[in-house]
This record gives C-alpha cells, structure tokens and sequence, in this order.
C-alpha cells in the first residue's frame, strides 16, 4: 500500500497529499541531494567522454521536465545528508549501501523558484557497481548517465552546470 501524493504547485515538489506545503506556509525551501558518478573501465576513456567518468540525471516527469541529480524536500526532523540519502533511494532506487559518498565535496546552491527562497544542497557519491540499475519513482520519467559535457548540456540551469563542473574538477584534483 503506497502513500498517496500529489504535487506542490508552490514548489513543483510531490508531497504526501496530507502534508502538502501551500505557500503560506513555506517560508523558504530547502531540498538536498546526492551528484551520482559511476567510472567507466579505463578502456573506455577518451577525451570526448571527459575521461572516464558519467554522472546521473533523473528527468522530471512534471512541469517543464527538466533534467537533474536525484534530490528532494528535507522533512521535518530530518537532517540534510540523511535527505540526501532518502531521495536517491526514492528517486533511483539507490540505496546507500550502493554508493560512496566522498569527502570534501558539498555544494550548496541558492535560487528562487515561484517567488521563494530555495537552497539544495548537494554531495558527491561513487557507485560502487557502475552497473547497478536505476528504478525510477513517479517523479520520474528518464534517467541517463551522461559525460560532463553532455550533463551540463542536459541541465539547462547555470547553477546545476556549474555545480557538476566543480564536481568533476575536484574529481581531477582527486586522480
């Protein structure tokens, strides 16, 4: 038995239909997620797949279906990494187990959506098995695994675009 949600038209975010936050009550929005990368063998690296790394994007299967890393609304009493944690496991069916998360990296981004305040926090995470599937939720309708390149093509924001640059810069940094 699933929990029934709808979307938030506040925040373009699925709530459970009873806990839907309308925007007199949302002061500001804070969300936080995970920038999934996998490896490729080193067979497989060549200049034009940015070396031989490719990061996951979940396409949204509402509003204007845009491209992201998996991540979503902290819930009350929930700290921000365990959202983080939540919301891959939710979004792509990752569960921490799968993945780990690297030290030294943690953005946080600052943006308005609908006339609200948001910050998204994000950590970058290794698939251990860069062959594990993805099981997309609802929110869901695609997901690729993209070079940087190709990632920052796909994420239309500036913010996002810069965000995975930094990631993939301190990845280098790391090799």
């Amino acid at each position: 038995m699933g929990v029934e949600v709808q979307l938030c038209e506040t925040c373009s975010y699925f709530f459970p239909q009873q806990n839907c936050l309308d925007s007199k009550s949302i002061m500001s929005l804070r969300a936080c997620g995970l920038i999934i990368f996998r490896r490729l063998p080193k067979a497989c690296a060549t200049a034009a797949t940015d070396g031989r790394i490719e990061y996951l994007l979940l396409q949204t299967s509402y509003g204007t279906h845009h491209w992201t890393p998996p991540k979503g609304h902290v819930d009350p009493g929930e700290d921000d990494l365990g959202t983080a944690l939540r919301e891959t496991q939710e979004e792509a069916g990752l569960a921490s187990s799968q993945f780990t998360i690297l030290e030294g990296f943690k953005k946080e981004l600052n943006y308005v959506v609908r006339g609200k305040p948001k910050t998204v926090v994000y950590w970058l995470a290794e698939l251990k098995d860069r062959d594990t599937a993805i099981q997309l939720s609802s929110e869901h309708q695609a997901f690729r695994w993209l070079t940087l390149s190709e990632a920052c093509r796909l994420a239309e924001y500036e913010d996002m675009q810069g965000t995975l640059r930094e990631a993939h810069l301190f990845l280098s940094s790391k090799e």
